[in-house]
């Protein structure tokens, strides 16, 4: 696709006279030629070499795969093809793909690890007690659906910042795709509508969102011209312009007089560099997400302490009832610690080399035994349950040519965010405020604690379980890999991870397989995936052992994609309608 220069003249020749410019030009010259010593042509760098024999992604939908490989031709690496994925899966993935939300990027570039937090943030105006009545009790949906539940979005800060620090190609160019979807249309699959019709009902009377998304009908071509223009602007005029102009005038008229977010809170906003977290497992080193991710910290948790009871697990087949019953006092203790210790470490300082320390964490394993009766004893964050996350975030992993790679995860939260359509821009806002403790002090139905640690406040961003993971070899990349999911992303990703490397299965393999998931709160509870649905003798005999079994909606949808010596592998969850993609 031919796209437009976005380079503007230089400034000031441009309100100079030609007459100036030429005498100007006469004196400097003389100048030179008297004091100036003619410098030597500087010698051209040369390209760097590839070190894969492809480029490859694992994303959620073809279209995302189509911009990518677009990317890849046109000379760009992994975070300009990241950076188009996002912005493409804002308009053909419009559940969770977004430009009105946020999320997390681990990035391994030129050989060195880094983690940038776009995370949603409170704004000014939000309050701890913000969704209670006069009577103390929480008002129904009011953190879901409708102006109230909006966090101030990260994403559009999140890529500009990640394609402008590491990006090769001009930055219109890595959101032309996007723009030509939007344009031009894509086709509705069935999978979006059935997602469509089911958030379509809590929203139905509350929101904008039909008067937008109506026509999300299998089969039909879909085009957003808002959205088109919108990105447009954003294309034109940088990431800022989301936020100081007219992108940001239109959010601030959408939210007048019904939610919080103004436009001085996205004026404010920043996205955040932070240290990734990165630990030793099975002759790799794991990099993956810092808080406000507490997926990072229990996923290195679940892998070492499974690593220290291997003596437990030796001999155990994988996903027996027996396995599961270590698996399931792993977790009770990584979720006791999540609720206890981990918050937003711009509000709270967080114990994390405690949280991942070698000896704790033997500690902790040595509570594991194989003959525990579930829930007899109560366990607490051994320091001195999970938070109610939605499912619908999306996930993509990218590895370039050049050994880059990222490995991205952002949500709108729920299906469709608050329902909220930006009028004149053509994009869902996020409920991300739902993932504060909206009532504090009171555990909720889906098993979570509440704890000052994720009350809301004023800028604060909420804890998330998005668990963006690479693994290297040798200081190489070995696997990217994450997905959606709530609390359940790091248990999902922690099985995928021992499937391949604790039990040498292949990369469909690995993802085929059975997954279950337990969280210490309900105690006693597994469960269990349409998918792979837990019946018959192993379900008779965790029931035997004292657990509940429970089935969830939810599949998981994992992607990822494993590097063999110069060989990318990309896989995509078989959950899904994901695509792996390979582009030499």
């Amino acid at each position: 696709m031919s796209v437009p220069s976005h380079d503007a003249p230089c400034a000031p020749f441009a309100s100079l006279s030609f007459a100036r410019i030429v005498t100007a030009t006469v004196v400097f010259a003389a100048l030179a030629g008297s004091f100036v010593t003619p410098a030597p042509a500087l010698a051209k760098t040369p390209p760097p070499k590839a070190v894969l024999d492809a480029s490859a992604v694992a994303v959620p939908d073809r279209y995302s795969a189509d911009a990518a490989q677009q990317i890849f031709a046109a000379g760009g690496n992994a975070v300009d093809a990241a950076v188009a994925i996002a912005f493409t899966l804002a308009v053909t993935c419009p559940d969770a793909g977004n430009i009105g939300g946020g999320g997390f990027m681990t990035v391994f570039m030129d050989g060195k690890p880094y983690f940038l937090d776009y995370r949603e943030r409170a704004p000014q105006q939000a309050t701890r007690d913000m969704y209670l009545d006069d009577k103390g009790n929480l008002v129904p949906g009011m953190s879901l659906v409708g102006h109230r539940a909006v966090a101030v979005p990260g994403t559009v800060e999140g890529m500009w910042e990640a394609q402008q620090r590491f990006g090769k190609l001009k930055w219109k160019q890595v959101l032309a795709p996007a723009i030509r979807y939007a344009t031009d249309g894509f086709k509705v699959e069935p999978w979006l509508q059935q997602r469509h019709d089911a958030a379509a009902k809590n929203f139905a009377g509350k929101t904008n969102f039909d008067a937008y998304f109506s026509n999300l009908k299998a089969g039909v071509m879909v085009r957003q011209p808002e959205l088109a223009q919108t990105l447009s602007r954003i294309a034109s005029d940088g990431g800022p312009e989301f936020y100081e102009g007219r992108t940001a005038d239109l959010i601030a008229q959408q939210m007048y007089g019904h939610g919080l977010v103004t436009k001085q809170d996205l004026i404010q906003y920043k996205a955040v560099w932070r240290q990734p977290l990165a630990a030793d497992w099975n002759g790799y080193k794991v990099v993956t997400a810092p808080p406000p991710s507490s997926g990072g910290i229990g996923l290195i948790q679940m892998l070492k302490m499974k690593a220290d009871l291997k003596q437990a697990f030796d001999g155990l087949e994988l996903n027996s009832a027996p396995y599961i019953h270590l698996i399931a006092q792993i977790e009770d203790r990584v979720f006791a610690d999540r609720q206890q210790y981990i918050g937003d470490p711009d509000s709270y300082k967080v114990p994390v080399d405690k949280l991942t320390d070698d000896a704790y964490l033997a500690q902790r394993a040595d509570e594991v035994k194989p003959d525990e009766v579930p829930g007899a004893t109560p366990v607490k964050g051994g320091l001195g349950d999970a938070l109610p996350e939605k499912a619908q975030t999306t996930h993509f992993s990218v590895v370039d040519k050049w050994g880059n790679a990222v490995s991205n995860t952002y949500t709108l939260n729920g299906s469709f965010g608050s329902g909220v359509v930006v009028d004149g821009g053509g994009f869902v806002l996020n409920d991300a405020m739902d993932d504060f403790v909206t009532k504090p002090s009171v555990a909720s139905p889906s098993g979570a604690t509440a704890d000052d640690l994720n009350t809301v406040a004023p800028g604060r961003r909420p804890l998330s379980s998005m668990t963006p993971t690479i693994l290297l070899k040798d200081n190489k990349v070995s696997l990217v890999i994450g997905t959606p999911g709530g609390s359940r992303i790091l248990t999902s990703i922690f099985q995928v991870m021992t499937n391949l490397y604790d039990f040498n299965m292949s990369p469909t393999d690995a993802l085929t397989a059975m997954r279950f998931h337990h969280q210490l709160l309900p105690p006693k509870t597994i469960y269990f995936e349409p998918y792979h649905p837990i019946t018959g003798e192993l379900a008779d005999q965790l029931k035997a052992k004292g657990y509940t079994l429970e089935g969830q909606s939810f599949n998981g949808d994992v992607q990822m994609i494993r590097v063999e010596g110069a060989t990318p592998e990309p896989s995509a969850d078989p959950r899904g309608v994901g695509v792996g993609r390979v582009m030499p």
